[in-house]
């Protein structure tokens, strides 16, 4: 973690709550940013995000610092965002096992390497068709561009089974968007 973060914390710790505005301007975008893609909806987003550093404000005295601070942060928001998810219950695309085992990776790879406005928009479409935990794992990864290791921190995963847990939903991915062409 940057020594200056935990410079602030101590800080905010001893009495100089002002300071926390550093945190809400550094990681707000993003911490709403991750949590928008997984609820699909920017007032529910926007409120959960609130909730997220209200969260960590409050308990900003368990960050011990043996990750970083937005590792942590969004690991507070990934379960925020999970959680009201569940809540509200999202009809998903559930997927037969052994439809996505008979999909090659090389099949994947091209359809999700293929650039185009209608590819895109497919893909956007398969990607809002994902349950939420999916939808914060291909956040993590593909967007927010975090390492294997952070998405693992973040979501509670073991690194192993949050890569398998994103090869299984790239092949989803697939399958969705080549059923919107038939």
């Amino acid at each position: 973690m940057k020594d200056d973060e935990k410079h602030i914390i101590r800080r905010i710790l001893n009495g100089e709550t002002a300071l926390y505005e550093y945190f809400l301007d550094t990681y707000g975008q993003q911490v709403f940013s991750l949590i928008v893609r997984i609820v699909s909806n920017q007032e529910d987003a926007e409120e959960l995000t609130q909730d997220v550093f209200l969260k960590a404000f409050q308990h900003l005295e368990s960050f011990k610092g043996s990750s970083s601070f937005s590792t942590w942060i969004y690991s507070i928001a990934y379960n925020t965002a999970i959680s009201s998810a569940r809540k509200k219950k999202f009809d998903t695309f559930a997927m037969d096992d052994t439809l996505l085992a008979n999909i090659s990776d090389a099949q994947v790879d091209e359809a999700l390497n293929e650039e185009g406005e209608e590819q895109i928009a497919k893909l956007k479409r398969a990607v809002e068709q994902l349950d939420s935990e999916e939808r914060a794992l291909i956040s993590l990864f593909y967007y927010e561009e975090k390492t294997m290791h952070e998405v693992a921190l973040i979501s509670g995963l073991t690194e192993s089974n949050a890569k398998v847990k994103l090869h299984r939903i790239r092949k989803k991915i697939y399958v969705l968007m080549k059923q919107e062409t038939v």
